[in-house]
């Protein structure tokens, strides 16, 4: 059966759908050794489609996996600057794991991984809109106060986003520690609003996507999603 190559590269988990596009635009991809334009189709049984010369992964077993991210470590699996980045935390699983979405290097918490594809671009599929929340540990006078003005709409870097939701952890000396949810999920999102907002931001710690919570998970280590979790969130 054929279909878009594109599709085929991000069902494989190498890349997104929309770098595949990109890749594909910028002649970076061959079907059976020709370079191909896009919306071109192949085979995913039968042609051999490489990305940069580089085959793509061979269908296995598809894994999802839930990791605490640490502070230090960056989502970018190919970082220019030689940082370290959240595969080192997996060395034990054979099959190449790909972040589901983002979290930057100064922030924690829940980061799923799998190498499957549709999964992946499921999640981040703007319409799909996942909640998640942040555990935000902000410092400003009258944190609570000027923590309303997030719960009202803003505009992050020209884009008008969602009200959030904001709940009162805890105070702290100097600040507080807010429950911050989101539904998009642009890059640095939390600290800009907070910002924006005349908070600054301390510790950013993401404790829940959809209906999966970090619990008690400790940093720097992983386990797999249940069958169930996978089906919940792909609902």
């Amino acid at each position: 059966m054929t279909e878009r190559v594109q599709k085929i590269i991000a069902a494989s988990g190498l890349l997104s759908r929309r770098a595949a596009e990109e890749k594909i635009a910028q002649g970076r991809v061959t079907v059976n050794g020709r370079v191909i334009a896009l919306g071109e189709r192949a085979d995913a049984g039968s042609d051999e489609i490489r990305v940069e010369g580089r085959a793509l992964p061979q269908p296995g077993k598809k894994r999802y996996v839930m990791l605490h991210k640490p502070r230090g470590y960056v989502t970018t699996l190919k970082d220019e600057r030689g940082r370290r980045d959240v595969t080192e935390l997996l060395k034990d699983i054979p099959e190449r794991l790909y972040p589901v979405g983002r979290l930057d290097m100064d922030s924690e918490g829940l980061l799923l991984m799998t190498n499957d594809g549709d999964f992946a671009n499921r999640l981040m599929h703007p319409s799909h809109e996942v909640e998640k929340c942040y555990r935000t540990w902000v410092l400003g006078d009258d944190a609570e106060q000027r923590a309303e003005r997030l719960r009202g709409p803003m505009e992050i870097d020209g884009h008008r986003i969602a009200p959030a939701g904001v709940e009162l952890h805890a105070q702290i000396p100097g600040g507080a520690v807010l429950d911050i949810t989101i539904h998009e999920g642009r890059n640095r999102q939390v600290r800009k609003m907070c910002e924006q907002a005349g908070l600054k931001v301390t510790r950013l710690v993401r404790i829940r996507e959809g209906a999966l919570t970090l619990g008690s998970l400790p940093r720097g280590k992983w386990r797999e999603l249940r069958p169930e979790e996978v089906h919940k969130l792909m609902e």
